[in-house]
């Protein structure tokens, strides 16, 4: 497991229609703060703030194409030579990070090939990096690298 120090909240949080906003600032808009929302938002930081990944570097809710199936991966980090580098799978606090997760991140994984994956709830996060067919955990997330791995 992967423990995560979660900078300072300083988030710009609005009400509309009595349902609240949270500004995303990497997409740069305002997106209605859900409980996985929450979740994102704080690892973006932590992702920026604490772990210096550069946030030009960093895609949210894109589509992928899976099949036939359009699905949208969470966050996605590019290395510094702007290729997919780490897939970041979150869920809300009460959803427990089980197969079914980690399942739907590497099913993810096929459309988007990347060294290393992440699943966090907010509370636990647990990352991989994948060596062929097999997934090593790993017990801090690393530093953007140079091309693969």
């Amino acid at each position: 497991m992967i423990k995560i120090e979660f900078p300072a909240p300083a988030f710009s949080i609005k009400t509309e229609n009595r349902k609240e906003y949270i500004l995303d600032t990497i997409r740069k808009k305002w997106i209605l703060l859900t409980p996985e929302e929450w979740v994102r938002q704080n690892f973006i930081q932590y992702l920026v703030q604490v772990k210096k990944y550069p946030a030009t570097l960093i895609a949210v809710e894109k589509e992928l194409q899976l099949g036939e199936l359009k699905k949208r991966f969470d966050i996605l980090i590019y290395d510094d030579q702007h290729q997919p580098w780490m897939m970041i799978e979150c869920k809300e606090m009460k959803v427990k990070l089980d197969e079914n997760v980690l399942q739907q991140l590497l099913r993810y994984n096929i459309s988007i090939p990347v060294p290393y994956l992440v699943i966090t709830n907010g509370e636990y996060c647990y990352g991989y990096k994948k060596t062929g067919q097999n997934l090593l955990e790993i017990d801090q997330l690393p530093y953007i690298t140079s091309g693969p791995g």
